[in-house]
């Protein structure tokens, strides 16, 4: 039997004829190329996804839809176009339906249920049972060689559409309402805006075809599926959608070599072919660099991102231990502190003579017990202090106090100690009263009594002088002068460098060459005084100027 042609130009038979409209290759080829690489590389990505293997789904059926639609404009032959034409008629729902399940799937993060996809498979069965009857395709136009579509192509199948349309608006609108994370709000505008432009411009363009038998026109509608492609990028750059971290730059390279070589399509000078070429082997070269180069980047910058998750897992774990180490040493000075408070009543008790005469040779003894006791007394109370610190549970009994007198106190107290090492110990008070200050007076002699205290152990010739001022001083931050008390205690001891000045005052910190000249010091005492100073609104520093040169450690309270 003779086979009959259209009436077109048959010098060719494949998808390059000049009966294929330009602006094809131009709206459809793009977009089947770039759809069906990033199919791929997701699903190559995550092959254990059922985005990915959903995306690879959709990418398939517009690639092979295209290629159909290819033939179909190329072929001069009724058999083919009959057998394509039906073919694009049943893969255009399974498009759609792919599409709706994708949604599901990228909303939800996980496979949708049984009934729905009983319902999606029910309403592309007819598209299956009816691909080769009269209600799907007639006959064939032998003028435009194009076909007579039937019920089913021709109404059905973009009813269908719609459904799947109006399901995929109505699917995004709940699932919108039901976010609260502003990320995965935009992520579902996003996808949902690109997916909608990529079906609505599908469905038009091949509706326009359909009823106006107007099929060049119709193609401007295929420029929705690279749109949709780059939505898709966008949301696997930005937000690693799909469990891809695609490299911009590499959507970028393929989008140019891709839009370079569709211009093949549309030259026909040789001279424009030529230069067509090069610059498409110059944008592959450099194209490789760049993502090539980007991904040497991005590598540093995963790797940098691990070294800090590691480190913040560390810092944590830090935390935790410093938080078990304070709790333990809290426990542990609680559990201390009341048999060490009665080994010092018993032994005041003993060297008081309550218990009877001591001989002078047992006194000895009980008198070192006693100091080393009150050694102990203090280490327990300053880690107890420590603890209370950290834990932000330090109570602090603001009233209002005379810083005179509690330096009186403290000079007075240490006074026999200052003339056991045969030093001097001179308090400077001020002729004129100073202003009263709101402080924890229990505290703040503490530390004046600490600093007295350490000027003694560390000076071994020569004394102390202690003074008490009032000072003012511009304060940048708030831009205001304000007043102060200052207390000072300064010494002819052993001094500082400049490297012991800024330690002094850390935990556990003790200067290089005190060792020598005091054995029982714990370094903490400083630091506790700091502590305190802080809660107060103050400041303590150390000055020297230098080793043996002596030492001034200042105080300063601010006036409220």
């Amino acid at each position: 039997m003779e086979t009959i042609l259209c009436p077109w130009d048959a010098a060719k038979y494949f998808i390059f004829s000049a009966n294929v409209p330009q602006i094809l290759y131009y709206a459809l080829v793009p977009g089947m190329l770039v759809s069906i690489i990033l199919g791929f590389f997701v699903f190559l990505n995550d092959r254990k996804s059922i985005a990915a293997k959903i995306l690879l789904f959709i990418a398939l059926g517009f690639f092979i839809w295209g290629i159909l639609a290819l033939i179909l404009f190329a072929t001069n032959s009724p058999r083919q176009v009959m057998l394509f034409w039906s073919i694009t008629i049943l893969v255009e729902p399974l498009i759609y339906a792919g599409c709706l399940y994708l949604a599901y799937v990228f909303f939800d993060k996980k496979d949708i249920g049984f009934l729905r996809k009983i319902i999606a498979i029910a309403l592309i069965l007819p598209f299956i049972l009816l691909l080769s009857s009269k209600y799907n395709l007639i006959g064939v136009k032998i003028s435009d060689c194009t076909a007579i579509e039937g019920l089913l192509a021709l109404y059905i199948s973009y009813a269908v559409e719609i459904i799947f349309i109006i399901w995929i608006i109505v699917l995004a609108t709940i699932r919108y309402r039901k976010i609260s994370n502003k990320s995965e709000k935009k992520q579902v505008v996003l996808f949902t805006v690109g997916l909608l432009f990529f079906l609505f411009t599908f469905s038009s363009g091949n509706i326009i075809g359909s009823f106006t038998s107007d099929w060049v026109s119709s193609q401007y509608g295929y420029f929705g599926m690279p749109i949709f492609i780059g939505f898709l990028a966008y949301l696997i750059v930005k937000y690693k959608a799909f469990n891809v971290k695609l490299i911009a730059s590499q959507a970028l390279v393929v989008g140019l070599i891709i839009g370079i070589g569709a211009q093949f399509f549309f030259v026909q000078n040789t001279t424009n072919q030529i230069l067509t070429g090069i610059t498409l082997v110059i944008a592959i070269i450099f194209g490789w660099q760049l993502v090539r180069s980007v991904k040497l980047e991005v590598q540093r910058k995963e790797e940098l991102e691990k070294l800090s998750l590691q480190l913040a897992e560390a810092n944590d774990k830090l935390h935790q231990l410093d938080k078990a180490k304070s709790e333990f040493i809290s426990i542990a000075s609680h559990q201390l502190r009341t048999p060490l408070t009665s080994i010092k009543g018993f032994g005041s008790l003993l060297l008081e003579g309550t218990y009877g005469p001591v001989p002078d040779t047992q006194r000895n003894a009980l008198e070192k017990i006693y100091i080393s006791n009150e050694r102990l007394i203090q280490l327990v109370e300053d880690l107890l202090n420590i603890s209370r610190m950290e834990a932000g549970r330090m109570e602090f009994d603001f009233q209002e106090g005379q810083i005179e007198d509690l330096v009186q106190e403290a000079v007075d107290t240490l006074e026999l100690s200052a003339k056991a090492k045969k030093l001097y110990l001179h308090w400077r008070k001020p002729s004129i009263a100073l202003p009263k200050l709101k402080i924890d007076i229990t505290k703040i002699k503490e530390v004046i009594s600490n600093m007295v205290d350490n000027a003694i152990k560390y000076t071994q010739k020569g004394g102390i002088t202690v003074r008490a001022e009032r000072g003012s001083f511009f304060d940048h931050d708030s831009r205001q002068q304000k007043s102060v008390v200052r207390i000072s205690v300064s010494d002819t001891g052993i001094g500082m460098d400049k490297e012991e000045l800024e330690s002094i005052f850390n935990k556990f910190e003790r200067g290089k060459d005190v060792s020598h000249y005091h054995t029982d010091g714990t370094g903490l005492g400083m630091y506790v005084g700091k502590k305190m100073v802080e809660a107060h609104h103050g400041k303590i520093w150390a000055e020297s100027p230098g080793k043996n040169k002596g030492s001034r450690f200042v105080l300063e309270l601010p006036i409220i």
